[in-house]
């Protein structure tokens, strides 16, 4: 294969990271397909769907994945459910997915864990909520006033954005009492990625999160020590979660095991990826040394500046079954079938200028390299 010299003049990004061990424990049943929450509670999950699903909570098996009973919410509907967190008397449940910016109605649900002991129908209490920070509410696509991740702190709700267009996350800080109230900015963390999911140990005083780049590649990361006036911790760890292309949409801790769900994402011939409940341990691994994968550096990209000719060596006998051109948003942009691939320069005349990743897909992952159209 032609060996060409890796140059950014513009741009430099790192990309690849740690992994970890992770284990697939099967296929989610087709109720659960848009998983977007996870708590782990009287041995058994707990989960909920996202947007334009039921006002319900799922409880299933963590070995048989099989749904054992089914809670519905009587008082509320489900405009977008995004996470779950829990304390010692109740479970909350983030009616904060606001993907445009534009929702007024934030909220978080407040459940007894009494009422849900003893009933298959429970009433929901309200902790209504915007942030203090914004102050436009008109639609766009991606906005970085999106939420899908938070966490019981002491007496208050930590709620983490997932920023489309600035690819961080921003915490926030309401009481854990129904009422209305203006969210607190505290801090932000440039995660580099769209965090989807949190679940906080307080015995060892750690945040961990989930989330994953606009490659659909997942990621995890530890934070410690936390504290309400350092919610991102001194030091933050993140790691790769080697299932390949994987929508991760929740992740929640008990007795020292990590429990995440992938929402299904269909998107042929690129991404076919069913939801699934995902097991593993920090002890497995998942801060050690880097497990078997595809080394990023296996692909580099060179353009000269003001060129529409995009050069690259693939240096892999792994077979590939397509490549993929995707914009800053993680959107594909252009596909090309592997009967189609050649070594010629990749002619990007056709696109906007801005920063693009070269993608080649493999079974069960892929890899990428990031270039810049100007």
């Amino acid at each position: 294969m032609r060996k060409v010299i890796f140059v950014f003049s513009v741009l430099s990004i790192q990309i690849g990271w740690a992994q970890s061990n992770i284990s697939v424990v099967g296929n989610l049943p087709e109720p659960l397909r848009e998983t977007s929450g996870l708590l782990y509670y009287n041995g058994r999950l707990l989960t909920h769907n996202d947007s334009g699903n039921s006002a319900e909570l799922f409880e299933f098996d963590a070995e048989t994945l099989t749904i054992t009973r089914v809670i519905e919410l009587i008082n509320t509907v489900n405009t977008d459910w995004e996470g779950m967190a829990q304390d010692d008397d109740f479970i909350y449940i983030g009616d904060f997915g606001n993907n445009r910016g534009e929702r007024q109605d934030l909220r978080v649900l407040r459940i007894s864990k009494q009422a849900l002991d003893n009933s298959d129908e429970v009433m929901a209490e309200r902790i209504d909520f915007t942030y203090e920070d914004q102050t436009d509410f008109t639609p766009s696509e991606n906005s970085d006033f999106d939420a899908e991740a938070f966490f019981v702190l002491n007496n208050s709700l930590i709620i983490l954005t997932k920023q489309w267009q600035q690819q961080g996350t921003v915490a926030y800080r309401i009481p854990k009492t129904p009422g209305s109230y203006t969210a607190e900015r505290l801090a932000s963390y440039q995660v580099n990625g769209l965090v989807t999911d949190a679940t906080y140990d307080s015995v060892s005083n750690t945040l961990f999160l989930v989330g994953y780049s606009n490659l659909l590649l997942p990621f995890f990361v530890e934070i410690g020590p936390v504290s309400e006036n350092a919610i991102f911790g001194d030091s933050q760890n993140k790691t790769n979660l080697s299932v390949g292309q994987a929508q991760m949409e929740a992740i929640t801790l008990h007795g020292g095991v990590f429990y995440v769900t992938s929402e299904a994402f269909s998107n042929p011939p690129i991404v076919d990826s069913p939801s699934r409940l995902f097991s593993f341990t920090l002890d497995d691994g998942a801060n050690g040394p880097p497990t078997e994968g595809i080394p990023q550096d296996d692909l580099i990209v060179f353009k000269s500046f003001g060129s529409t000719q995009l050069e690259y060596s693939l240096n892999t006998d792994r077979p590939i079954f397509g490549m993929g051109i995707f914009d800053g948003m993680g959107r594909l942009v252009e596909f090309t079938p592997l009967e189609r691939i050649s070594d010629s320069p990749i002619d990007i005349s056709q696109l906007a200028v801005g920063l693009y990743y070269l993608s080649f897909f493999y079974q069960d992952t892929s890899i990428s390299a990031p270039f810049f159209r100007n």
